[in-house]
């Protein structure tokens, strides 16, 4: 198996959605990246993301009243675990919820360090409308696939999730938004403590294939803006795995090149990616990596004609 197949890009760390969506390069989709799960998941996430009309006080809002439907939650810490959102984030979603009367928290009388999260009768309303406005928006979002196909993309994409999440999670947007996440965090833990991450591997390798290689390319390649590739490039200079040189070619501008360290931590991160894609072809099950390849595709495709193909032919 080869080992690029999940995150082998060059997207951004950013504090949402917002900041990956603005690193993207609109309309450019790189076709050697066509074939790896992670990328178009990523893709897909950030056209979800970037559309207008999205809820107004953002997923994160829904996806706990959501949860909370089925009952009360006895760890407000262990909600956050399950949905994927960070324990900071996750007091600001719980406190504005609860300034709005949506949700009630109370100490866990077991464990007086936890808090009880509860759904009140003004949060039911406000998931209640908070499902249509979702099912409206995931009906715009898919309209490129029929109701079998979205029915398909949503299994597959539960599989990506931790078993206790799956059934928390609904609507095409959140579980891709979820899966998406998830991957990366799944591919960042098997590099701790090395300095690197998943999405370091992509100009990693575009280096040590095309290196010098000026900055400029670097973003074309990567299909990333100008600043984004510039955060990313300091980051691995910083780290003293990239090195600025000046271009062979044109001595007015620079290029870009790995140092002795960087070809070792490149070795670190291929590693890590061939591990991601082991375990990301497990959850996914026999086939299920090409089918859902196939569907992220056609979500793309109305921007990139025969994308769908492209990742058809792909095992």
């Amino acid at each position: 198996m080869t080992i690029v197949r999940v995150e082998p890009d060059g997207g951004t760390r950013g504090p949402g959605p917002d900041a990956e969506a603005t690193a993207e390069v609109p309309g450019a989709l790189p076709e050697a990246l066509t074939g790896f799960v992670g990328y178009l998941l990523r893709r897909v996430f950030v056209r979800f993301a970037a559309s207008s009309g999205g809820p107004e006080d953002g997923p994160r809002d829904f996806l706990v009243l959501d949860a909370l439907t089925g009952g009360d939650w006895a760890s407000q810490l262990d909600l956050a675990e399950r949905l994927g959102i960070n324990r900071t984030l996750m007091v600001g979603v719980v406190d504005r919820l609860e300034a709005r009367g949506q949700v009630l928290r109370t100490r866990n009388p077991d464990n007086r360090r936890q808090y009880i999260l509860s759904l009140t009768d003004e949060g039911r309303s406000a998931v209640a409308a908070g499902r249509r406005a979702v099912a409206e928006r995931d009906a715009r979002l898919t309209a490129a696939l029929t109701p079998e196909q979205v029915s398909r993309l949503k299994t597959l994409l539960a599989r990506l999730l931790p078993p206790g999440t799956q059934d928390l999670v609904q609507g095409t947007e959140h579980l891709v938004a979820q899966a998406h996440h998830r991957l990366r965090r799944l591919g960042d833990a098997k590099l701790a403590g090395t300095g690197l991450q998943i999405r370091h591997y992509g100009p990693l390798a575009l280096l040590a294939t095309s290196g010098p290689c000026p900055q400029q390319r670097l973003a074309q390649e990567l299909a990333i803006t100008g600043p984004a590739t510039s955060q990313l490039v300091d980051e691995l200079v910083a780290g003293g795995m990239v090195h600025r040189g000046r271009d062979p070619h044109d001595r007015r501008r620079h290029a870009l090149e790995l140092t002795e360290f960087g070809h070792v931590q490149l070795k670190r991160v291929a590693e890590a990616v061939g591990l991601l894609s082991a375990e990301t072809a497990e959850l996914l099950g026999p086939g299920g990596g090409a089918e859902l390849r196939a569907l992220l595709g056609l979500l793309l495709e109305p921007d990139h004609p025969g994308v769908a193909e492209a990742t058809g032919r792909r095992d």
